[in-house]
C-alpha cells in the first residue's frame, strides 16, 4: 500500500496567477483527475490526498471535493481558507456541506506569501486555528524555513490542533550543509511537539538542477531522527515535482535518500502516516489493489 499525501491539480485559467511566473512552462498547463490516475497507475500508487495549490479562492473546494467524490483514487482533500479571516469555522462548515464534502479532512493557508515569519504568532490566527481544532480537521503548514520558529510555537500553544508540515518547511537543499544546518534546529523545535506530523514531500524542487537522491539523504534523515518514521509521510507534490522529476522518479528519490529502515518503517512513511494523520482508514479499505510500478 502506497499513499500520496500530497499533490494538485490545477487549470491555470483559473486564477493560478503565480504560475506566470518564469520557469514555469512545463506545469501551466491543466492537470485533471484524469491526469493524476495515469500517474498512479505507472509509480504503483493505491491513493492519495488532494491538496490546494495556491488559487487561494473558497470556490475551488467544491471544485475539488467534487474530484474526490468522483475519483476513487483520491481519498481525501486539503482546502484552502484564511486562517486569520475570523469566520473560519462557518468557512468549514460551508465546505462540508458541499458536495463530497465527507472528503475535507484538512485546510491549509499560503503562510509561506506572508513577509512575516512570526505571522502564526498573531492573535487573529490563532483563534483561526483553535477553531480548526475544534472543527477536528488537520491544520496543513505550507511555510519556509524560517518561519519554523513561529510554526513550533503555534503547535505549542494550540495542542488540540493537529498540525501537518508540508515540504518539511522548505529546507534550502540547494545550499547543502549551510542549508541543513540553518534549518535542523528549527525543525527539531516543532517535531518536538507531539501534535505535529511532517511530509517528504517537495524535496526535490528545493534541490538543485543537477539535484540527486545523495543531495536529499541528509535532510531525510535528520527528519526521520526527530519526527520518527510514525510521524512522517511520502508526498510527491505532483505536478510542481515536475519542475526536476516525473512521478515515479519522485518515488524512487525518495526510496533512494531513506537510510536502511525496517518494512514497519517503510509501511509507516508510505501509507500508515498519512492514513492516521488524515483517518484514512476507512477509506483505504475500499481501494483496488495498484499494479506494481
Amino acid at each position: 500500500m502506497i499513499i500520496d499525501a500530497h499533490h494538485h491539480l490545477w487549470r491555470p485559467e483559473r486564477g493560478y496567477d503565480w504560475l506566470d511566473a518564469p520557469g514555469l512552462e512545463v506545469i501551466r498547463r491543466p492537470f485533471t483527475p484524469q491526469d493524476l490516475t495515469t500517474e498512479l497507475a505507472a509509480a504503483g500508487v493505491h491513493g492519495t490526498v488532494l491538496v490546494e495549490g495556491g488559487r487561494c479562492h473558497p470556490d475551488e473546494a467544491a471544485e475539488f471535493l467534487g474530484y474526490a467524490a468522483d475519483t476513487p483514487a483520491i481519498l481525501a482533500m486539503v482546502a484552502w481558507l484564511d486562517v486569520a479571516a475570523g469566520d473560519v469555522a462557518a468557512t468549514v462548515g460551508r465546505y462540508r456541506r458541499l458536495r463530497g464534502g465527507e472528503f475535507l479532512v484538512g485546510v491549509r493557508s499560503q503562510v509561506q506569501g506572508e513577509a512575516d515569519p512570526d505571522y502564526l504568532d498573531r492573535p487573529d490566527v490563532r483563534r483561526g486555528l483553535a477553531e480548526i481544532g475544534a472543527a477536528g480537521l488537520v491544520f496543513d503548514l505550507v511555510i519556509r524555513a524560517d518561519q519554523l520558529p513561529a510554526a513550533a510555537r503555534a503547535a505549542r500553544a494550540v495542542p488540540q490542533l493537529r498540525f501537518v508540515l508540508d515540504h518539511l518547511g522548505k529546507p534550502r537543499i540547494d545550499e547543502g550543509e549551510a542549508g541543513l544546518r540553518s534549518w535542523r534546529g528549527p525543525l527539531a523545535a516543532l517535531a518536538a511537539n507531539p501534535n505535529v506530523t511532517g511530509k517528504l514531500s517537495g524535496l526535490v524542487t528545493e534541490a538543485g538542477p543537477d539535484w540527486s537522491p545523495d543531495e536529499l539523504r541528509p535532510f531525510v534523515e535528520a527528519a526521520i531522527e526527530e519526527f520518527g518514521p510514525e510521524r512522517l509521510m511520502f508526498g510527491s507534490d505532483w505536478p510542481v515535482c515536475l519542475l526536476r522529476s516525473d512521478y515515479p522518479g519522485v518515488r524512487r528519490a525518495l526510496t533512494a535518500a531513506l537510510p536502511p529502515l525496517s518494512a514497519q518503517d517503510r509501511h509507516e512513511i508510505f501509507a500508515g502516516t498519512a492514513v492516521r494523520a488524515y483517518d484514512l482508514a476507512r477509506r483505504v479499505e475500499q481501494l483496488a489493489p495498484a499494479p506494481p510500478a
